[in-house]
């Protein structure tokens, strides 16, 4: 498989991932989006915003191309003000993921990154491009799954993933 093709699967993986967590929550109402849903206290917005800041974000313009950007710490991405309405919150979602696929298709798949937090990972050595790629889609998948489950808590949808 050519680095191309590679690319192409790897961001029709992280694409469809994407979809999943905004296709679960289409069409929730705001204070259903903004309810926690969980003992730990989450929101499906929170969650989100933790995707838009913590994943997109941190891996692929912080990490990946060393990009100097405004990251939250501990649990603040997790946070979605009352005044923030949910529309802001997805769009920001969507923004991230545009800005990170904008990085990997700039970026050698073999590349190392340009920033390796190290005070957040010690001992860990960092990764080629490909790698974060791949764990990027295996924490949005991970999230999707916890936002399908607070999807059919909230109002008893389900979302019907079909394998081709």
């Amino acid at each position: 498989m050519s680095h191309d093709e590679e690319r192409t699967a790897l961001l029709a993986a992280l694409h469809g991932q994407r979809q999943h967590v905004l296709g679960i929550l289409d069409g929730l109402p705001e204070e259903a989006l903004r309810r926690p849903v969980l003992p730990s206290g989450w929101s499906c917005l929170g969650l989100v915003r933790h995707l838009a800041l913590d994943v997109e974000r941190f891996w692929f313009r912080a990490v990946v191309a060393g990009e100097r950007v405004d990251l939250e710490s501990g649990a603040d991405a997790w946070r979605v003000d009352a005044e923030t309405p949910a529309a802001a919150v997805l769009d920001l979602y969507r923004r991230e993921a545009e800005l990170a696929d904008a990085v990997i298709a700039g970026t050698d798949l073999d590349a190392a990154p340009v920033w390796w937090p190290e005070e957040v990972f010690p001992g860990l050595p960092p990764h080629a491009l490909r790698r974060t790629v791949l764990h990027v889609i295996t924490e949005t998948a991970c999230h999707a799954g916890h936002l399908d489950a607070a999807r059919e808590l909230i109002d008893g949808r389900a979302w019907l993933v079909l394998t081709d």
